[in-house]
């Protein structure tokens, strides 16, 4: 990585008050000197309170995480249901249109059997007294068997097919309302948690919000130095694959933009939004939530991660990020945040994935 790419992620994570540690690894945490704050003068008691408010907002903010996976997961399974419904829709429409053709061959079959009054071919060609024409006769009548027999197994094959779109339409159309009800119960959650969250923040004075997101900072700030303190970053020394740089230059791009839950850009983003987003535009699809990109993308060990891989978070994988490089990751947070960079180990590690593996 070049030092242009090393100073704007060392710009970025002096604004999220964590440059020290992702720029020296070990380097004790330490709280700020009193008088360093507009919230200096708050009170253990008061740090504790604020402690247990930051606590609730992060279960109601991780509860709507997994929420928006469910509506993502939910929304994803419905664009192919219903794909898949206008496919056989179009298959019926064709087999209908084959049916309608075959059973106009069969039509000709049965008119031309009457012009001749009805006697089948070979008690035509016992009356007939031209031997050629008997051998001729007896050959096309081999052929016409075989032809009835074809046509008649195509007109039953047709029929089941159309049976069988019918029946995987009703399936499809089944499966497609189910997710849609899934879908409405996690928007409803989301709407929930993220109400309950923003009303918890909006009871909170100006400098207890404050004094809060300074205790955020400082809480992600201790967990990215115990992260570094172990060394890893000495022992992550990954190059980025040609499609890891697009993927990072796209995301790296959208900073600044709003989260919002469910979104995938332009505009704004979620978390797995903005990563499945990224290595779309750099060509390469990958599972729409972070559960999924966790379950089927490869796993790799954090000290082989290379920029572009995708940081998963939380024991249930909720959460994930894009690794840039220098202990940073780029994510779209939590509702009321903007896409930002952090230290990559500035919380819960699961694991790491490899899109282009």
């Amino acid at each position: 990585m070049g030092t242009g790419r090393r100073g704007l992620i060392a710009m970025a994570v002096t604004v999220a008050c964590a440059v020290t540690v992702l720029a020296v690894p070990g380097t004790a945490f330490a709280v700020p000197e009193p008088g360093s704050s507009p919230s200096a003068s708050s009170t253990p008691a008061a740090d504790k309170d604020l402690e247990a408010v930051r606590a609730k907002l992060d279960k109601l903010y991780h509860d709507a995480a997994v929420a928006t996976d469910s509506y993502n997961a939910a929304e994803e399974k419905a664009d192919k249901q219903s794909a898949a419904i206008v496919e056989l829709a179009k298959k019926t429409v064709e087999g209908q249109k084959k049916l309608d053709r075959l059973k106009k061959r069969a039509g000709a079959a049965a008119a031309a059997q009457y012009r001749t009054g009805g006697l089948p071919d070979e008690a035509q060609l016992l009356l007939s007294d031209d031997p050629q024409e008997f051998l001729d006769g007896a050959d096309r009548t081999m052929q016409g068997e075989r032809a009835a027999k074809g046509l008649i197994g195509e007109l039953t094959r047709t029929q089941q097919d159309l049976a069988q779109y019918a029946k995987d339409a009703s399936a499809r159309w089944k499966d497609l309302e189910a997710n849609r009800k899934a879908k409405d119960a996690a928007r409803t959650k989301i709407k929930k948690q993220i109400s309950a969250a923003e009303k918890l923040e909006d009871r909170l004075a100006k400098k207890e919000k404050e004094r809060l997101a300074k205790l955020e900072e400082q809480a992600a700030l201790k967990a990215q130095t115990a992260w570094l303190d172990s060394g890893v970053l000495d022992e992550i020394k990954g190059k980025a694959s040609a499609r890891g740089r697009e993927a990072v230059a796209y995301a790296t791009a959208q900073i600044g933009k709003p989260y919002e839950w469910g979104a995938e850009g332009p505009r704004t983003y979620d978390c797995s939004g903005l990563t499945s987003q990224a290595w779309a535009d750099a060509g390469h699809a990958i599972p729409r939530t972070s559960q999924e990109q966790w379950k089927q993308l490869k796993h790799v060990d954090v000290k082989d991660m290379r920029p572009g891989d995708l940081v998963i978070y939380f024991h249930d994988a909720t959460h994930v990020g894009m690794y840039i490089g220098d202990g940073a990751i780029v994510h779209a947070p939590r509702p009321g945040r903007t896409v930002t960079i952090t230290g990559a180990g500035s919380m819960p590690i699961l694991g790491v994935v490899r899109p282009d593996a």
